[in-house]
């Protein structure tokens, strides 16, 4: 399956833990269409797949243009904002690949697919050319991520297991400094954080990527929505899923000045860091997503990752993306 900053990814499979949400950026809210009549809590990442919907919102004002009236709240990962989806603080949120195992468990439900993301990596100290060449090695993974997901998926394609290797726990930003200083031998992390990595190991070589999985295994990012509000207010998600849609087409359409929006909206997001990451990330016009999530695309890439979440012991079985995934709805 997006940086840590980049994603939700960043802490994706975090625990739901007990840290409080930071405040949204100082004109959020009122910047996002005061005159809107029915309001609407909304969280989200502060990177660019986690946040550019939002920011081309406010630029466009779309949140006016259907009638809401959004109170923007900003999260460091999707765990905090599902915790936070429960509690009743929010009524939709944002989630990066390596946490959609909360709404495939029942604690939310995905009202849109944001964004497909290619940016992670195994890569290796220089002298390592091989998967094969891992075994017994120390493999740097940042639990429960899409970093954790590629380096699995990797093993399995090379006849291997995370067994077969020494797998060292650590959080994004130890991986940096631990590959750097040649404290492991291989990792699973993303880009831009690699960007940063390779100046210090610039011989660094990569063994798996996304692509080398795709389209059997993708790693969709997601809007969803609290239970209650989604099987309850259908004409408020109806709203959403317009802004979000509109939004949507227009990244899709220049995702150059998607980027830049977006470091306005953010404030202190380097354009750089941003551009970065989109070049990492998919972004699929409406009618392709909901053409896919008609055909059973979608459905495939949710199955795919619940495979994955269920070998990581998150899920217990695997579950069928219909139970926490209105397909119809989107579409229409």
């Amino acid at each position: 399956m997006s940086p840590l900053s980049r994603r939700s990814l960043l802490t994706g499979l975090a625990g739901l833990g007990t840290a409080a949400a930071l405040s949204a950026c100082g004109d959020d809210e009122s910047g996002s269409g005061g005159s809107g009549t029915e309001p609407v809590k909304l969280g989200y990442i502060a990177d660019f797949t986690g946040a550019s919907l939002m920011a081309i919102a406010d630029d466009r004002k779309l949140w006016a243009e259907h009638g809401l009236k959004p109170d923007l709240k900003v999260f460091t990962n999707g765990p905090l904002q599902v915790q936070a989806l429960g509690a009743g603080d929010l009524d939709f949120g944002y989630l990066g690949p390596g946490a959609m195992w909360l709404p495939a468990s029942g604690k939310a439900r995905v009202i849109a697919i944001n964004s497909l993301g290619f940016a992670d990596r195994v890569i290796a100290q220089p002298g390592i050319t091989s998967l094969a060449a891992l075994k017994g090695k120390k493999v740097g993974v940042p639990e429960g991520t899409s970093g954790d997901m590629i380096v699995r998926l990797a093993l399995q394609r090379a006849g291997l297991s995370i067994d077969d290797v020494e797998k060292v726990a650590m959080d994004p930003s130890t991986v940096v400094t631990a590959f750097g200083s040649g404290q492991i031998d291989a990792a699973g992390i993303w880009y831009p954080l690699i960007g940063t990595i390779s100046k210090r190991v610039p011989k660094l070589t990569e063994l798996a990527k996304n692509d080398d999985f795709y389209p059997a295994i993708s790693f969709p990012s997601a809007y969803v929505g609290r239970n209650d509000v989604v099987t309850g207010k259908p004409d408020l998600v109806k709203k959403v899923l317009a802004v979000l849609r509109a939004a949507n087409d227009e990244r899709a359409a220049n995702v150059d000045r998607a980027v830049e929006v977006t470091a306005k909206f953010l404030k202190s997001a380097p354009v750089d860091q941003l551009r970065a990451e989109a070049a990492n990330a998919r972004f699929l016009p409406s009618a392709e997503l909901a053409a896919k999530s008609t055909d059973g695309t979608v459905a495939g890439w949710l199955t795919g990752l619940n495979g994955l979440f269920k070998d990581l012991g998150k899920l217990p079985n695997a579950v069928d993306p219909s139970t926490y995934y209105d397909a119809a709805a989107y579409a229409s």
